[in-house]
């Protein structure tokens, strides 16, 4: 890693990044009637992508909306400036990891719409008038009869499968502003991330937004470098980073494979893994450090397997170390679909050794060849024996290169430390197929007592 470059400024990121800054203040007051402020706002996103395609189209929408006469495709319009220009925000972020990793990239092809069938578009519009009315009001104008406007679309868009991506960012969003209703009070609110929830709600509502190229076939050996784990009151999902070696002897590649579930929110930590591991092989092979032998498992352009326990069986033992000093800088990384282009979605796999760790400010940092990369702890997944301790007193790190607040971050995968004299592998996913470890058997005795007694109320309940 050339971590020299992740510390570099990177041009026109600043500009980028203070347009969004300038149309997300616009959208806290609402664009019922905008205030001078608000307009100046509008008016630098349009400028912002003044040489690009959206040029006419977003300085129509700016105008219309700076006069208080926005309609819904002028919303469009500056929902597509702003992720645009997040999107090359992203895109030059990338540009600087893939040099910094010595990385290559595929080029990419664009899918061909698919038109959205009569029913769906009606939905899809709905939602949209929803989001219209947000923006109209602001997020210090939000209340509970606004807010509970989304619940009947989210209700109709649950049923259909195609609908459901959009359905439940929909559902989380509205969620998040009842929790913060009336917005008139709040003192403080998270002005991009609705922002962004805004505006990646408005775009999925276009025709042909989450539509994607049909996927292709993955045969070969899949090399697990580690797991990142997501999880929330009610669901949590296991994120697997590998390497994969195509049969045909071509070029290997960076991919991904998840698995999400709904959960009861008494159910933490490594409690989430008897929930999530009947439904993929892999998470044992990743906790037994094995690797798998995959026979046409469907893969996305992105790099996302769309994981199948019968097109896969277990391999050879695979150490992921050893996959990341002699298979990682090889691999090639996938394309970033359009709608995901954004920076706090960049999570690339990379491998760091020979630093020494230091603390400043409290904050934990690994100098790699004189350079300090910030280590994200706060994201080392509690679902297993990785710890920040342990990370502290690594020597070498395989974690997901991420963006945040300005600056790269490194979220530890695992870490090789010293136990006792003793180098040992320490993975975050390492309680993923089962443990004899004691924490995590306690853990997970802890989360089948709950699951028990959930199941007994519900019974008690259906009884009733």
């Amino acid at each position: 890693m050339r971590t020299a470059l992740l510390t570099d400024p990177v041009d026109g990121l600043d500009e980028a990044l203070a347009a969004v800054d300038a149309f997300d203040g616009a959208l806290v007051g609402g664009l019922l009637r905008p205030r001078p402020a608000q307009a100046a706002g509008l008016s630098e996103l349009a400028d912002a992508v003044a040489g690009t395609p959206l040029a006419a189209r977003a300085a129509e929408a700016a105008e219309k909306a700076a006069a208080g006469a926005a309609g819904e495709g002028h919303f469009v319009a500056l929902a597509a400036a702003r992720a645009a220009l997040l999107g090359s925000v992203h895109d030059a972020l990338m540009t600087r990891v893939d040099e910094a990793a010595g990385r290559s990239r595929p080029e990419e092809t664009a899918p061909a719409p698919v038109p959205a069938e009569r029913q769906t578009a009606n939905l899809s519009a709905a939602a949209r008038s929803w989001l219209c009315d947000l923006a109209r009001a602001g997020w210090q104008g939000i209340d509970h009869e606004l807010v509970s406007g989304a619940a009947q679309v989210v209700s109709a868009m649950l049923p259909d499968p195609a609908l459901r991506r959009q359905a439940t960012l929909l559902d989380g969003f509205a969620a998040e502003l009842a929790a913060s209703c009336p917005g008139a009070s709040l003192e403080r609110m998270p002005v991009r991330r609705w922002a962004d929830l805004w505006s990646r709600a408005m775009l999925l509502t276009l025709p042909g937004a989450t539509e994607a190229s049909a996927p292709g076939t993955a045969t070969g050996r899949l090399l697990p470098l580690g797991v990142d784990v997501h999880e929330h009151a009610t669901a949590a999902q296991a994120q697997v980073h590998a390497v994969f070696e195509p049969a045909d002897g071509t070029t290997p590649r960076l991919v991904r494979a998840a698995v999400s579930v709904p959960k009861p929110d008494t159910v933490v930590e490594a409690g989430v893994w008897q929930l999530l591991r009947p439904h993929m092989a892999l998470l044992a092979a990743v906790s037994e450090g094995r690797s798998m032998e995959l026979s046409g498992m469907p893969v996305t352009a992105e790099g996302d397997l769309i994981w199948n326990d019968e097109q896969a069986r277990p391999g050879a033992p695979a150490d992921a170390f050893a996959t990341a000093r002699v298979a990682l800088a090889a691999a090639t990384a996938p394309t970033v679909a359009p709608l995901d282009r954004h920076p706090a979605r960049i999570a690339e796999p990379v491998f760091l050794e020979g630093y020494t760790v230091r603390k400043e400010s409290g904050v934990l940092l690994f100098d790699v060849a004189g350079r300090p990369v910030a280590v994200d702890a706060d994201r080392v997944p509690t679902a297993g024996p990785l710890t920040p301790e342990a990370v502290e007193a690594s020597g070498a790190c395989i974690g997901l290169l991420r963006w945040d607040a300005g600056t790269f971050t490194v979220q530890p995968l695992a870490v090789e430390t010293t136990v006792r004299k003793k180098a040992v592998a320490v993975h975050g996913g390492g309680w993923a197929g089962g443990t004899g470890d004691k924490a995590g058997v306690k853990a997970e005795k802890a989360a089948t007592d709950a699951v028990m007694v959930l199941r007994e109320r519900a019974g008690r309940l259906l009884r009733k």
